[in-house]
């Protein structure tokens, strides 16, 4: 009988390499498929975490934090540097000069020196000393300082003061009486107020006083005369 030669290999039987083969396939095929379903699995979680929104973030998940550096505009710097005080006020007015100065009465008699600044409309203070002599030594403030109208300036004299005679004031107006004393070196008193006219005086007229020494002026109303017809007898 005569038949098909055949390879008896070829029956039932598989060649080593190609079994390897077949199986090494096989195995492929399988990691293949089991990575793809991982992958699947992982797209599927972040799609449904992005459609639940950032604001509900899975519990684990640290939220992502926002970059202040990266964000925050770069601060401009100031054109001119802050003020951190307050302009200093001015407490008190300027001093307004007058042009008036202590006039130059050293070396002159005490009674010129006094005439001219009472013509200044300045004040004057007498001070004698034990020396001898009317003049005026110094003066405070000093000659040439400036002052304002009604300062009283302060005359040195080198000896005392001289004598001088009290005035007859009694009858004339308070006020008369007062300039008068001045005039002459003295000064008034008022022990009963300086209105109406002078009805006594301390010392008396043509009593013997000395510069700076007071008089006392009593002032009042002036003593009406008796009248000459005699009172009704009852």
């Amino acid at each position: 009988m005569v038949g098909a030669v055949t390879d008896g290999n070829t029956v039932g039987e598989a060649y080593p390499d190609e079994a390897d083969a077949t199986g090494s396939g096989r195995s492929a095929k399988l990691l293949g498929g089991g990575l793809a379903v991982a992958l699947l699995a992982l797209a599927g979680a972040a799609g449904g975490w992005l459609l639940a929104g950032e604001d509900d973030p899975s519990p684990g998940l640290p939220a992502a934090q926002p970059d202040v550096s990266a964000t925050a505009p770069p601060s401009e710097a100031p054109s001119s540097p802050a003020r951190t005080t307050a302009p200093a006020t001015r407490t008190t007015a300027p001093t307004r000069s007058t042009g008036l100065t202590v006039p130059p009465v050293v070396g002159t008699d005490f009674e010129d020196a006094r005439d001219e600044l009472r013509d200044l409309r300045l004040g004057w203070r007498l001070v004698f000393g034990v020396e001898s002599g009317r003049d005026v030594r110094r003066a405070d403030p000093p000659v040439g300082s400036p002052v304002s109208r009604g300062t009283t300036v302060a005359l040195y004299v080198a000896g005392p003061a001289p004598e001088v005679s009290v005035p007859d004031l009694v009858g004339d107006d308070c006020d008369d009486a007062a300039e008068d004393l001045v005039e002459e070196g003295l000064y008034p008193g008022y022990p009963t107020g300086r209105t109406g006219v002078v009805t006594a005086q301390a010392p008396a007229a043509d009593s013997t006083a000395h510069w700076n020494d007071k008089v006392a002026l009593t002032c009042g109303e002036e003593p009406g005369e008796p009248s000459a017809e005699p009172p009704p007898t009852p």
